[in-house]
């Protein structure tokens, strides 16, 4: 058995091969473009030396690599880039070293792996992640008509309802800007409909799911203010809840979790960690406000954490992060919510 590290770029490959001593025994550079040799050198180095295992780090392009060499080797392994500092912090850095250090690691038995979601889950973000793109697109189209407004004194709150657009088309402006906001208007218009086609694609989508991402939806929307998006980005984000441990390690993975630095036997509380989705996070504070607004009880504990920390902005996160415990309990216990329970 040998051990392949693997260096993927955009581009290019760089594999390192040692033995269980960690003696590098060949080194190989390979366009991304050839996968037939890629495919021949990897079959070729399985029959010399009856088996190998490979290692990649879990980039943002690595799946296409995982689905070419699985037939192949006896394991494949896919290493957390975060996890695997030796590497990011290294000075003397480049493709062959870090070939090198994760083939090594990995006949050390010592990669820290990275999840690797389903294909199911892997679609699910596809189509969620796309959703947020469009409403973005819808949000800043919107506050460019609002701030154009802005400029004549003619705003409205209720700028894009129906009686709001037909104000907008007859609001006195100058030549540029009527221009410009006429294209906006189109601009808009095309958005919604993009959106309002995503919006069918995930229904579809969720109609074709199992009996239990269908009962997990729904244990999700028991929590108020947790409707079909905000579920959509806990789903599709996290996958199945049953491979953490416990709260706070998924609280870790969203990057909710406070850092904290040990010294001389004081402990410090720092900012979170900010690792992972930003949308999940994201998605997870607006959904916290909206629990706010709803219990009372919840908003209780917003205002008690507000007092203590004196920013709004800490004391939602920390909402959020209860929030995202909760989901956690529920999906593991496989109970809806009740209304004064709290983490």
């Amino acid at each position: 058995m040998v051990y392949v590290g693997v260096d993927l770029h955009k581009h290019t490959i760089s594999l390192c091969v040692v033995n269980r001593e960690r003696s590098v025994l060949e080194r190989k550079r390979l366009h991304c473009c050839e996968e037939h040799r890629i495919v021949e050198f990897l079959k070729l180095l399985r029959k010399q030396q009856r088996g190998i295992q490979v290692v990649v780090e879990a980039t943002a392009s690595y799946e296409w690599f995982v689905k070419l060499v699985e037939p192949i080797a006896q394991k494949v392994i896919l290493a957390h880039p975060k996890k695997l500092r030796v590497i990011a912090e290294s000075t003397r850095k480049s493709d062959k070293l870090d070939a090198q250090v994760l083939a090594e690691f990995l006949a050390l038995d010592m990669i820290p792996e990275a999840y690797r979601p389903t294909p199911r889950q892997r679609e699910h973000r596809t189509l969620v992640r796309h959703r947020q793109r469009v409403q973005k697109g819808i949000t800043s189209i919107k506050n460019t008509l609002r701030r154009i407004l802005s400029h004549y004194n003619s705003d409205i709150k209720s700028l894009f309802t129906q009686e709001g657009l037909t104000y907008l088309r007859e609001v006195a402006l100058c030549q540029a800007d009527r221009f410009v906001v006429d294209q906006l208007c189109l601009q808009l218009t095309h958005q919604q409909e993009l959106l309002r086609a995503v919006d069918r694609e995930l229904s579809a989508f969720a109609k074709a799911g199992s009996e239990q991402e269908t009962a997990n939806r729904e244990l999700l929307r028991s929590i108020p203010g947790v409707g079909r998006v905000t579920s959509d980005v806990v789903v599709s984000e996290l996958g199945d809840m049953q491979r953490f441990a416990n709260a706070r390690k998924v609280a870790a993975y969203a990057g909710l979790a406070p850092g904290q630095r040990e010294s001389a036997g004081k402990r410090k509380d720092l900012h979170i960690e900010k690792c992972g989705s930003r949308l999940l996070r994201a998605t997870l504070v607006e959904a916290a406000w909206q629990l706010v607004k709803r219990s009372p009880r919840w908003r209780d504990i917003f205002e008690r954490l507000r007092a203590r920390t004196g920013q709004k902005k800490k004391a939602i996160v920390a909402i959020a992060r209860r929030l995202l415990t909760v989901m956690y309990a529920l999906l593991k216990r496989r109970e809806p919510f009740r209304p004064f329970a709290v983490a």
